[in-house]
This record gives structure tokens, sequence and C-alpha cells, in this order.
């Protein structure tokens, strides 16, 4: 493959005829090999698999959440995989309520029966109450059907609306559906309009996105007034809308697009409030306009941009208003009434965790859901009263067998990068552990699209803790966690940071006396299996092992073949290769491309035959060349998942099993 004047030779380019025979046998060769390698860790899969689903509660429920006459949850019943979708209607007695009844809206475990894969896109229910859509993808190539079915009778519609992203939008007659469909390369572009019980070829097209580089969704205002186009790229939005009551109309404007100018809406009353990084606000503002005068120049401020503050979202409500802000890595939901007397911050207490606002479809409460996590505390579901300042547990997650938080420890550290930057690493580990340096450790991280990885919980990591392991999480450049320069600073031709971060944040783990090299651990998957590919080349006597999950690493071929889903909406976060100014730089760190005869440490890779977003031949190709060229004698596995795409099996426990394997790769290390 020649351009610019280079030319590279790909050995292995022939893996990429997925309908090839010879392909398929490959795969299924490397999966044999992984299997009969790592037969002996077998019982200790099979025991790990036990002891994380054991945790798991059978028959468990959500927190019902009320909207428009009802409350909406979902639950499990005993040994089910996929859960049932349910609605009660809010009866005024509270003894009556639990009397009211239920109606299944989507019955999960019947409806996967016959798929290896199975997932629910979403579902919406019509204004009225009385219909449903949804969307299925029984493939894992996150190509969505759209059904719509009765709920009082369960009387199915003829109609099946197919190529879709999943998510779909009732106009307010209840009648008209808008969704979304995908081109060749996987792209959502075109915006559809829909009437129930008509021929999905009929439907009309309301909105086509012809730049590449974009992708178009479909959504609502939470007050249920507008319906709303979503069309974004990685620096550039725009959006267009139409009122919900007249679902014909042609829809308009809001704001027209300019280069590196990104912004959100919501509705409330007599005006849109506007989340966005306008006139350099890098780390977002807060603006409000009037519903008639939607152009940037009627934009009025309503909460300031700070540089030392990133704005992630907003939430409206009768009374309030609620702000999700991050300061030094960390999320804040601050409390602002419309009337200008309060102003306040909700205080949780830990030095690292996640917040972030859950389903508050309603406008008319002054009641705020949140889901809170950290490294020792499981998920938990709030309920906190904005005007008594008050809060309330809901639900927190139920681990079965007994967990008691303070029989863990969690930290917050900082590594000091290349550069001088201090990298935030959150870490846990059980009460007693010594820093005595020969603990063993995992150390996982991501690192793009500014996705901040924050500090959760995790009932299977439970088995790495007890077994005396160290857990860290590192928050490197190409997130979002110290705010929007974050990102900025680990993406184009800043991203070699990326990689630097996560080698500084290892070797100062060691400094610390976490753990030592013949102990420690990298794992991350996507674009954080590129992650791992760069830092096996860059610092391989680093790690003992490393798991890389889905991995992007042969980044120049992809990002030059715009036949590829998502490549051309990648151009801003990775580069154009078709400029040679990024084609140099990106050549200069591709894992795939770098491979070279020296040693690596122990790899699993792991991959999809249906993933639409990394390609399985990626990770195949990059490990048949560390098989070619690596001079060790470390394992060196790829297992394809021959059903299943980017995010693995679906279901409630069948992941399980790959994480069991994920943990038995390493824990057999250690052995040796």
């Amino acid at each position: 493959m020649t351009i610019h004047g280079h030319t590279r030779v790909d050995n292995y380019y022939w893996l990429n005829e997925r309908e090839n025979p010879e392909v398929s046998d490959y795969l299924k060769a490397e999966n044999d090999y992984q299997e009969e390698m790592m037969r002996h860790t077998e019982p200790l899969q099979n025991q790990l698999f036990e002891e994380i689903t054991s945790r798991i509660k059978q028959d468990d429920m959500s927190v019902p959440v009320k909207h428009k006459g009802y409350w909406y949850y979902s639950r499990y019943e005993e040994g089910m995989e996929y859960p049932l979708y349910c609605r009660r209607p809010v009866i005024p007695s509270v003894a009556e309520e639990s009397t009211a009844k239920e109606q299944i809206l989507l019955n999960g475990y019947e409806m996967s029966k016959g798929y290896a894969f199975f997932d629910v896109g979403g579902y919406s229910i019509s204004p009225d109450n009385s219909l449903i859509a949804y969307s299925i993808d029984t493939v894992s190539r996150r190509q969505y059907q759209i059904f719509v079915k009765d709920i009082a009778t369960g009387k199915m519609f003829p109609e099946v609306i197919r190529n879709t992203s999943g998510n779909m939008v009732w106009a307010n007659d209840s009648k008209t559906i808008f969704y979304t469909v995908k081109d060749e390369s996987l792209r959502p572009f075109r915006v559809m309009r829909h009437v129930v019980g008509t021929d999905p070829n009929d439907d009309v097209e309301v909105y086509r996105e012809d730049d590449a580089t974009f992708c178009a969704f479909v959504s609502k205002t939470k007050s249920e007034r507008y319906i709303v186009i979503i069309i974004e790229s990685t620096l550039t939005s725009e959006i267009r809308f139409i009122d919900a009551d007249h679902p014909d109309d042609e829809f308009k404007v809001f704001q027209q697009r300019r280069h590196d100018m990104l912004y959100g809406i919501g509705h409330y009353g007599d005006y849109f409030y506007i989340l966005t990084n306008a006139d350099g606000a890098k780390n977002y503002k807060l603006m409000k306009t009037p519903v008639n005068a939607t152009g940037k120049e009627h934009w009025q401020e309503v909460v300031p941009h700070r540089d030392d503050v990133l704005i992630e979202d907003f939430d409206l409500f009768s009374d309030f208003m609620v702000v999700e802000e991050r300061t030094k890595g960390l999320v804040n939901l601050r409390v602002m009434s419309w009337d200008g007397k309060t102003d306040y911050y909700i205080n949780f207490g830990e030095p690292a965790y996640t917040v972030e606002t859950s389903a508050n479809p309603e406008f008319e409460t002054h009641l705020l859901r949140y889901v809170y996590t950290s490294m020792t505390t499981p998920a938990s579901v709030y309920q906190y009263d904005m005007k008594k300042q008050t809060t309330e547990l809901l639900k927190r997650q139920e681990i079965v067998g007994g967990y008691e938080p303070s029989d863990y420890v969690t930290e917050r550290l900082y590594a000091p990068a290349k550069d001088g930057v201090e990298v935030p690493i959150s870490l846990v580990y059980k009460k007693g552990l010594v820093k005595n340096g020969d603990n063993p450790l995992v150390l996982f991280g991501y690192g793009s699209y500014g996705n901040s990885v924050d500090a959760y919980f995790s009932t299977a990591r439970l088995s790495m803790l007890d077994r005396g392991f160290v857990w860290a999480i590192a928050h490197i450049r190409g997130g979002e966690e110290m705010g929007r320069w974050w990102y900025e600073d680990g993406k184009l031709l800043k991203k070699k940071n990326t990689f630097t971060d996560f080698i500084a944040c290892a070797e100062y783990l060691v400094s610390q006396g976490f753990t030592n090299n013949g102990k420690m651990f990298a794992m991350g998957g996507s674009a954080g299996g590129l992650l791992m590919g760069a830092v096996a080349n860059m610092a391989p006597q680093l790690f003992r092992g490393i798991i890389a999950q889905v991995p992007f690493v042969d980044v120049v071929t992809t990002m030059l073949d715009d036949s590829i889903p998502l490549t051309t909406g990648e151009y801003d976060e990775w580069g154009n290769p078709n400029e040679k100014e990024y084609y140099d730089y990106i050549l200069s760190y591709s894992p795939y491309d770098n491979v070279e005869a020296k040693d690596y440490p122990a790899m699993l890779v792991t991959t999809g035959l249906h993933d639409s977003q990394v390609q399985y031949w990626e990770p195949a190709k990059w490990v048949a060349k560390l098989r070619e060229l690596k001079t060790d004698n470390n394992p060196l596995y790829l297992r394809t998942e021959m059903d299943f795409g980017h995010g693995g099996a679906s279901g409630r426990f069948e992941p399980f099993h790959e994480v069991a394997m994920e943990y038995a790769f390493i824990l057999d290390l250690l052995e040796k």
C-alpha cells in the first residue's frame, strides 16, 4: 500500500476477507489453540464464573420511574439472561399501589429464544400510552429492526423497519414515529418519518446528511414539545427541530453548523437552554434563547465558562435546574433554582467516585434521581429533595453472600507524566494490603474520544481483590476527566500523550510500592485496546501480561479505508492520513505497523466476528504479526467470538464467561 511516497506491505491483509472459508478456518484454529493452551485453567474459569454470578441477585428489579401516570421498571426472574420490561399504573393510594396490575411491555426472556445474541436497543411509549415502539439487534452489528405493538392487546403491527440506529421518537399524535437509517458503513445518516400501520417503503425522508464525517440522530425534548434532529461530528454539531404537535412540518435549523462549535439543547417554558463550547468556551457554558429566536446572536449566558470546571450536562425541572460539572476529575451536581435564591452542590464525601443524574422524565417535581458508585460502593440509586436538601437511598446493588465496603480501601493518586502533568489514578484493594512492591496489580485505561472512565464498583472485580490484587484506573489524557483540555491534549498530533501517561502511571505505581513489573497487568478495550498495543510496543518490560479487548490496532489502514464503519467520522479524533502530516504521526504509533522483533509480555487478545466498530481482522492481523516477529516464549492468544460483536456476549450472565477467562489468564501467569 503506497501513499505519500511511502510503501507498506501487509502480509496478513487477506484476513479482511470475511466470507473467505480460509479466514473462518484460521480464526477457529486460533480459538482451538487458545482453548487447548488454557484448558488447564478451565476449573479455575468455572470457579471464577460461579463466584462472580453467585453475587448477582437472581430475582432483581430496577427502581420504578414515574412518567405520565405509570411506574416503569425492568425485572429479572430466577435464571433469566434478559429482563422483563414492565409498568404499573400510578394509584394515589399507596396501600393499593402494590395491587395495581402489571403490564409486561417486552419479555426479553421469550424474545431472545433462538438467538445467540440479543439486544433491545431501546423502546418508546406513545404519548397516549397505548403503543410501544422498540428495536432489536440479533446479529451484534448494531443494525436494529423497529417493531410496534399495541400494549393492551399485545397485537403486533405488520411493519418491520430495518437497518436503523435503534432509537425512535413519537410525535404527539401517537401515530407518527421518527427514526434514523444507517448507510453501508453503518453511519446513521437519514432521518425518516413513519406512520404506524403503513409500509416502511412509503416512509418519508425528512433529513439526509451527505457529509460522511457527520452522523444524524433523532430525539425529543424533555418537555415533549419539540422533536430534534442532532447532526454531529467529533468537533461540530447542528440541530434541527419541529413542533411535536405538527410532525409533517419541515425541520428548522436551530443554529447552523460552524466548524469547531458543539452545542446541545433542552427546552423549558419560553426558552431553549444550550450547552455549548462556542466562542472559545472549551469547558462549555450554558446559554438560553427565546423559542422563536434560536440563532446564536440571541443566546444569553446562564452559567459562564470556567477554566477549571467542565460542564458535562444539565437537566430541567419546574423549579430547579441541575448542572453536572466536573472539577479535578470528579463530577459534582449543582442545583440552581429559577428564582436565583438557591445555588448549591450536593456533597458525596469520597475521594474517588462516579455520579450521574438518572431517569428524571417528570418536570413537575422537586425530587432528583441520581446514581452514585465508587470503587468500594455498589451502584446506588438516590432520591434527592432539592427543596429540603435531603437524600433518600432507594436501592443499592445487592451483593449476594454479603459485602462490607469497609473491608476495602480506595485511593486517588497523581502520577507525574513525562511533561510534568499530574495524571490521576483511582485504585482499590483489600484492607490490610502491604505496599511492599510485591502485590499483583491490574491497570486499566482508555483515553480517547473525551470519554471519562470514572471510579466505579464491580462485583466481578471482588474476585481479584479478594485474591490480593490492586485494581487501578489510569485517568489518562484523551479522556475528559480533567476538562476539555485533557481531551485535546490526547488526540490528533498529541495522541502519544495517552500512551506515555499510561506508562507514567504504571511506573508510579511501582515506585509507590503497590506492585512490580513481574506482577503488573494492563487491560483496555477498543480505543483502550489501541492503548494496549501502543504500550506493548513502547514499554513491554513494564508488564507481566496484557489483555487487549476488541483492540483498534491497525490505525493507518483503517483510517485510509472510508468504506469501513466509523472511519470518516473519526478524522477529527485521529487525523486524516490522506494528509501526510497525520499519516506520518499515526504511522509512528499504530500498533500493527510498529511490531518489532523483541520480547513482548504475555497477551490475551479478544474480538468478535460481527464487530461493527473494530473489525475482527485488526486484532487477528496483529496477533499474526506478533507471532511472526516476537522473540519471547510468552503466551499469545487470540479469542474470536463467532456470534458476537463489539460489546461481546449479550445477556446478564453470559458476558462473565469472558471475564472469568481473562481473570484466569492473569492468575495462571502468576503461577508460572
